[in-house]
């Protein structure tokens, strides 16, 4: 396996500074120093459990601030990581992070705009995604990329959010949209598989992970309700701090709805 980082660019469009100074903070006091979906190391480590990367070629899509990058070299042993991202913000703070760590020899961020991915075919061992997708739109086109730039035998391993049910989002879900911010291309579970399968992946694996994030969603709600409240009004003001709040609670909602469902994807290139 080669440790060649190529330059690279992805099919979504531009949510440039969605991820604001405020939500990186509210997000992070949850989740952990680097982490801007949650889980933190040990939701990537059960996305990884049984599928080694000791030594592969690793590409992330939407790697933010590159704590899981750090995390898939030192902890989990990839070659190489090339962790993109349409946020140069956010990637400047993870090239800090990377540089802290001492890994730069290993793991690269790059900044990328719209458009089709320019490197070669079967460049990557592993492709990677952390709850990014969902902002994706073209489900079909994005994996027949991912498809098209793993090696034969390579391996798609992502998180995403997808959505329970089809056709119209209900007024709940259309309100945390309001509330979230940011872009949400949610794909439900069967969508997900057959545009996997259309790709031409095998192995095709759908996880869905909704039990435990609706526990985990409560007590998040029930933390910046609380204990972290006047944190937040210290760091943010409590005008957002009161956003968030509301925030949280409607994500709540649509959780216990089955709305909003946290998925583990695996796939697998054929030979």
């Amino acid at each position: 396996m080669t440790d060649r980082l190529p330059t690279i660019k992805i099919d979504q469009p531009s949510v440039v500074g969605e991820y604001d100074e405020g939500i990186q903070t509210l997000l992070q006091l949850l989740w952990g120093d680097g982490f801007l979906s949650p889980g933190g190391a040990e939701e990537v480590a059960l996305l990884l459990f049984g599928e080694s990367i000791q030594g592969a070629q690793v590409l992330d899509i939407g790697a933010g601030l590159g704590a899981v990058d750090q995390l898939l070299v030192s902890v989990h042993g990839a070659g190489s990581v090339v962790g993109i991202d349409v946020d140069p913000a956010l990637l400047a703070q993870m090239d800090v992070r990377i540089a802290r760590a001492g890994l730069t020899d290993r793991i690269r961020s790059q900044c990328v705009v719209p458009g089709p991915l320019p490197f070669a075919d079967h460049s990557f061992d592993v492709v990677f995604s952390k709850d990014s997708l969902v902002q994706i739109p073209d489900k079909p086109a994005i994996f027949c990329e991912v498809l098209r730039v793993l090696k034969p035998g390579g391996r798609f391993l992502a998180s995403d959010w997808l959505r329970g049910g089809e056709g119209a989002y209900s007024a709940e879900m259309l309100e945390y949209f309001r509330l979230e911010g940011i872009a949400y291309n949610m794909a439900s579970s069967r969508e997900s598989t057959a545009a996997l399968n259309g790709a031409g992946f095998t192995q095709v694996q759908i996880q869905d992970r909704h039990a435990w994030y609706q526990t985990l969603a409560e007590q998040e709600l029930a933390s910046i309700a609380g204990p972290l409240y006047p944190l937040m009004v210290a760091r943010l003001g409590r005008e957002k701090a009161e956003h968030f709040v509301a925030n949280w609670r409607q994500l709540v909602l649509v959780v216990q709805r089955g709305e909003l469902r946290p998925t583990h994807l695996k796939a697998v290139k054929p030979w």
